[in-house]
């Protein structure tokens, strides 16, 4: 070999060993579905106003096999509940907003760590907002969580609840939602507050300063002069179940969110409450300066019988020298070819094969491109 082919090669050998070795699984495996849940749990865990959101769609992962732990990159797809933060029921029976409700998403960037066998986030990157799409007339609209007009619906709604009530008075904890419609008798509002039992030794009311104080929510609808309330309260305590389904000793308490100043909303001018946006941004990857994921390609028996494909255009310098082609061939780096369609890219097929866990091997002859991700939809 001389010296300019072992140059070459040694160059390219160490550009290899420097880059981590990436991996794309399937998005619906079972791989990314873990990670994937981890991320909803761990986002929800960050997000202490408004509503839990739960996986809809897993739009893409990677994985960076490195030496101290793999790396998950994955995009995901949220949608909003109907539970509230404090809600202690499981978010698996929280119910997904309908589309006519004015559906809020969630489009979330994450990266996890996995070390022992245990994933844990270290960075995301989050946006939502309000779904415009299949929006039908006379459906309700958000309205911004500070609208003085809703708000002094919401008060008066509270006070019709609060005099239903017996030794017990509630008051205004956070605005969760607030919305019109028309109907034919005008427009009404139809909102949804947290309540916290109060401290009244005070003139006006005070939020009792107690973990153990009784909390709900509620949806009231109508307008000022009439209306309807009708408030579901949490437990104090979400009692930790073991294994004998027997409840524990030792009770939890329930998240903390933070009281709202005079009902208005912390969200000035926003229709719904935000996810948190960012931790660690520094450490997610750019899905610009990534190539996109493999195509699973399969087998397939109908498809007729195609001509073989152009071999690739010879490298001027690899054909200029057969000793430095033996050996860059040798140093295992695949030849890519390029599909003529701008819409598609294809990664060679030994590379989807290995990216593909269990996956049946590539058979010779015709063969389909099945895309890995994204995933499948789960509500809409």
């Amino acid at each position: 070999m001389n010296l300019l082919s072992f140059t070459v090669v040694l160059g390219l050998l160490v550009g290899t060993w420097a880059l981590p070795i990436v991996r794309w699984p399937l998005c619906d495996s079972p791989e990314a579905e873990e990670a994937a849940l981890v991320a909803q749990d761990y986002l929800n865990a960050q997000h202490h106003h408004g509503y839990k959101y739960v996986l809809n769609q897993i739009d893409e992962i990677k994985v960076y096999t490195k030496p101290d732990g793999d790396e998950y990159d994955i995009e995901v797809d949220l949608l909003e509940t109907d539970c509230h933060v404090l809600d202690p029921l499981p978010l698996a029976n929280c119910t997904v907003r309908p589309k006519v409700q004015t559906a809020v998403e969630g489009d979330c960037d994450v990266v996890l760590k996995k070390v022992g066998g245990v994933l844990k986030v270290i960075a995301f990157k989050c946006k939502s907002e309000v779904s415009t799409e299949d929006l039908c007339l006379g459906c309700p609209s958000l309205l911004p969580l500070n609208n003085t007009d809703v708000l002094d619906f919401v008060h008066a709604s509270l006070t019709t609840f609060n005099n239903m009530t017996v030794n017990t008075t509630h008051v205004l904890l956070e605005v969760g939602r607030l919305s019109s419609q028309i109907v034919s008798g005008g427009p009404i509002f139809i909102t949804e507050y947290v309540v916290v039992e109060g401290n009244c030794t005070e003139d006006p009311c005070v939020p009792l300063n107690d973990a153990m104080a009784a909390r709900g929510i509620c949806t009231a609808k109508g307008t000022i002069a009439q209306h309807s309330v009708d408030c579901k309260m949490f437990s104090t305590l979400i009692p930790i179940v073991d294994a004998n389904s027997t409840a524990a000793a030792d009770p939890v308490l329930p998240p903390v969110v933070h009281v709202q100043t005079h009902g208005l909303s912390h969200k000035h001018g926003h229709s719904h409450h935000k996810l948190t946006a960012l931790h660690n941004p520094h450490l997610l990857y750019s899905s610009e300066t990534h190539e996109d994921g493999p195509f699973l390609a399969v087998p397939s028996a109908a498809a007729p019988a195609a001509d073989p494909a152009p071999a690739p255009a010879a490298d001027p310098a690899l054909a200029a020298d057969p000793a430095l082609a033996a050996d860059f061939d040798s140093a295992g780096e695949s030849l890519r070819s390029k599909d003529t369609s701008p819409s598609l890219k294809k990664r060679d097929v030994s590379a989807a094969a290995a990216a593909v866990v269990d996956a049946p091997a590539v058979q010779t002859g015709p063969v389909t491109l099945v895309p890995v991700c994204p995933g499948r939809v789960r509500f809409f």
